[in-house]
């Protein structure tokens, strides 16, 4: 209960101190001010002030009548000689008062602590106090906690009025010639006693067993010399009280510290330890340790060595042969530990912050390395912040620790070659590996029953799938390493925690998670994360997490706050919740539809209205119509080459479909707005001739030949002859002397094999299709007229009547 008074206390005082620093006035130091009364300026709002190191030899009434909210006051190194009785009667939330160095002179009559009911801490250490009798007004002190006085005597009930007063700790600051009455420490109910010895000061044997008898906790500092009394009073009392007791800033010589040790080691003291010892005349040879004991922990923190030439192997062993179950040496530059020579009880071995090797717990015999195998009841093992350079080697060093279950060797410069087979025992659990330097080789150096594992602050940039599984790891921490991605679970199948805090993730593969059904806690804060599309589904991860509706129950810690934007420039520093873009530009589905829909759409349409509205027949028509336009335009004829030639075309068609010839073509190309002259054969053929003389004669004489198409044309006997001969001059005028007229759907099957020629006219040629809507005839004549146009000589004046 003491202890969770402490610790409660502490943790207020703590907070008061923060919430007095957080405000702008609540802190006020007038410290080394070469003051000579408390100043009258302190703001209403002081919490802590300092005036130490003044000239103030007397507090009055009213000094502190503004600072009603007063909490802290440091009045040492003063001068103080008196202090009204009166002088708090403003400040009833006083809780820690420092009056020490000063003049004060009785310690009987204080009556300004009436006022000062709520006082926690109260240090009146190094006054002008002949005797430690404590007046009556320290009986209404009955929330103090911690209590600092010096006197140079003391006798009994001297702190009879501080009987009842639950203090947990009491300071004897002891001054040289201090005389000590036996028993005179009876009275005080505190949890811890710390003694403070000054220079050269002989260690008083009453004193010490006193504090033995009544007090948990014995703390004693500024030792020099003279441990006599205290190993005396160690061998000899038959009981003791104290369960822990604490020897520190020590100059000891090797001798009395082991003769102390092996002292408490035979008593009921449960907890002893060493800071800041410094260790006179080190061994050469081993001493002897005890072998059995009750102590349950021993501790040394900060040992120096005065000395270059001692056996440092003797000194571990002594250590290390300790029958204690929990064993620490903390910040010592030690640089090896030996073995324990039998059976070690040590449970819990800590050598962090010293300078140990590789060769840690080894012995050499016969020229090889002997690992260690006593220590086989070990469970923790810390080695935090050594020289360890080898995890392979570290593995060999531990292999018979088969208790172990719990080893921290982070914070040190390790390697592995991603080779050597490691030879962890079987019941680790717990294992830290943060601050070394590793690789993601590690992976393949790790004990298969781990449950938590630490890798924070190394350079580890994946997670390896080809690994073996860690059936029964639970908790992974890979914060500040080097990962672009989250690591998948397949090798950690009931994985529950993950951190991944401070890598070089830029987009999380939110579908990696779905191999870690266990996952709960994920923190993948501090990352540098590209605010693209490739991040939309962890912001939606994130924000079911928030909202306790993500399906898989994971806890994105640090959430939001601590998620956001590096990449691009113009959302940099912008939270991952608050970044926006539109859905429709990151989903490849809603993206796609959103353009073939309208793409297929206009297609369809574009389609139904060319086939509606026969776009295609006009496209080629137009086509034809620009390129007989063009031809007309780029080919000269020489006028040689038409003499002879009256008629612009020679009309070829069948019988049968003589009316569509003299009621639609001949009008159409005749016409005053046609301007063409035709050959035809009911007006053109001399009589007397011959059919086939009559044929080439109106061939020869027509620039070109017009082949009106249809089934009835590939039938007619005649209608060959003229396709025939047209062939002919079709050689000497050009492929151009030709035009088709499709006057219905002739296909190719239709076509005899004797009319080869014009199979291939057909297919090497583009012909005119008659229209049977009458509104595209206007464009068909336009082509045909363009294809027939050229100029001619003047026609004969004798002309052949029909």
């Amino acid at each position: 209960m003491r202890l969770l008074t402490t610790v409660l206390w502490g943790a207020a005082m703590l907070v008061g101190l923060q919430n007095s620093v957080s405000s702008p006035d609540g802190v006020v130091d007038r410290s080394s001010r070469n003051l000579s009364s408390v100043p009258t300026d302190l703001p209403q709002t002081a919490e802590s002030v300092d005036l130490s190191c003044n000239h103030i030899h007397q507090l009055h009434k009213g000094d502190f009548k503004n600072t009603n909210l007063l909490k802290f006051l440091n009045m040492s190194w003063n001068g103080l000689e008196l202090i009204d009785a009166e002088t708090f009667l403003d400040t009833p939330l006083l809780i820690d008062l420092d009056l020490s160095h000063n003049m004060l002179l009785n310690l009987s009559d204080q009556q300004y602590l009436l006022h000062t009911g709520n006082l926690a801490v109260l240090n009146l250490a190094w006054n002008q106090f002949p005797n430690m009798t404590l007046g009556s007004e320290f009986s209404f002190l009955v929330k103090l906690e911690r209590l600092m006085l010096g006197a140079k005597m003391i006798s009994t009930d001297d702190f009879k009025n501080v009987a009842k007063v639950k203090l947990h700790t009491l300071v004897l600051y002891l001054e040289e010639e201090l005389e000590y009455e036996t028993g005179s420490l009876m009275d005080v109910h505190a949890q811890k006693l710390q003694i403070v010895f000054s220079s050269h000061q002989t260690m008083l044997r009453d004193l010490v067993a006193d504090a033995l008898s009544v007090f948990p906790e014995v703390e004693m500092n500024n030792l020099t010399g003279s441990y006599k009394n205290l190993i005396t009073q160690l061998s000899q009392k038959a009981e003791i009280h104290t369960s822990h007791l604490s020897l520190n800033a020590v100059v000891i010589d090797w001798k009395e510290l082991t003769q102390c040790i092996n002292a408490v080691l035979h008593t009921s003291i449960a907890h002893l330890s060493a800071s800041d010892a410094t260790i006179e005349n080190p061994p050469y040879f081993d001493t002897r340790v005890a072998e059995t004991s009750s102590m349950k922990s021993f501790t040394v923190r900060r040992g120096v060595v005065n000395s270059f030439f001692f056996s440092q192997e003797a000194m571990c062993n002594f250590f290390i042969n300790m029958p204690v179950k929990h064993l620490a040496i903390l910040d010592t530059s030690i640089i090896y530990m030996t073995c324990p020579k039998k059976q070690s009880p040590v449970i819990e071995l800590d050598l962090s912050y010293c300078a140990l090797s590789d060769s840690i717990f080894t012995r050499v015999e016969h020229d090889h390395i002997v690992d260690c195998e006593t220590l086989v009841n070990l469970t923790k093992l810390s080695l935090v912040n050594n020289n360890l350079k080898n995890l392979h080697s570290l593995s060999k060093r531990v292999q018979y620790m088969t208790s172990l279950q719990h080893l921290d060797i982070s914070v040190n410069s390790l390697v592995y070659d991603g080779f050597s087979v490691c030879m962890w025992p079987p019941n680790i659990t717990i294992m830290n590996l943060s601050s070394g330097g590793l690789t993601h080789s590690v992976f393949k150096c790790l004990p298969k029953g781990l449950e938590t594992l630490d890798l924070q602050n190394n350079q580890i940039s994946v997670v390896p799938q080809s690994i073996f599984k860690l059936k029964n790891l639970s908790s992974l921490n890979l914060n500040s390493n080097k990962l672009r991605d989250l690591p998948g679970c397949n090798a950690f199948p009931v994985l529950n925690k993950l951190m991944l805090k401070s890598n070089s993730i830029h987009a999380p593969s939110v579908t990696r998670l779905e191999t870690c059904p266990d996952l709960q806690t994920l923190d993948v804060s501090h990352n540098p994360f590209t605010c693209t599309c490739t991040v939309m589904n962890f912001i939606h991860l994130a924000n079911e997490a928030e909202n306790k509706r993500s399906h898989s129950g994971i806890e994105l810690l640090s959430w939001p706050l601590s998620y956001y934007c590096t990449y691009p420039e113009t959302v940099r520093d912008t939270t991952l919740k608050d970044f926006r873009i539109p859905e429709i530009s990151c989903s490849i589905s809603l993206l796609a539809a959103a353009i073939l829909v309208p793409a297929v759409v206009l297609i369809i349409t574009t389609v139904f209205l060319c086939h509606h509205l026969d776009v295609p027949w006009y496209i080629r028509m137009i086509w034809q119509w620009t390129k007989a336009k063009h031809r007309a335009r780029m080919q000269q004829v020489r006028p040689e080459d038409l003499l002879g030639v009256e008629f612009h075309a020679f009309v070829s068609y069948s019988q049968h479909d003589e009316d569509w010839v003299k009621n639609f073509l001949l009008p159409n190309l005749e016409s005053p707005m046609g301007g063409l002259r035709i050959c035809h054969h009911e007006r053109s053929f001399v009589p007397g001739k011959t059919i086939v003389e009559n044929i080439m004669s109106c061939v020869e004489k027509s620039r070109r030949s017009v082949f009106v198409l249809s089934a009835h044309f590939v039938k007619s006997e005649w209608c060959h002859y003229e396709l025939y001969f047209a062939s002919h001059q079709r050689l000497s005028l050009g492929a151009d002397s030709v035009v088709l007229v499709l006057l219905e759907p002739l296909p190719q099957y239709l076509i005899p094999s004797k009319y080869y020629q014009l199979k291939s006219m057909m297919s090497r040629h583009t012909y005119l299709e008659w229209p049977q809507d009458k509104g595209k005839h206007r464009l068909f004549w336009a082509n045909l007229k363009a294809a027939l146009q050229a100029d001619l000589p003047n026609a004969p004046v004798t002309e052949i009547n029909e």
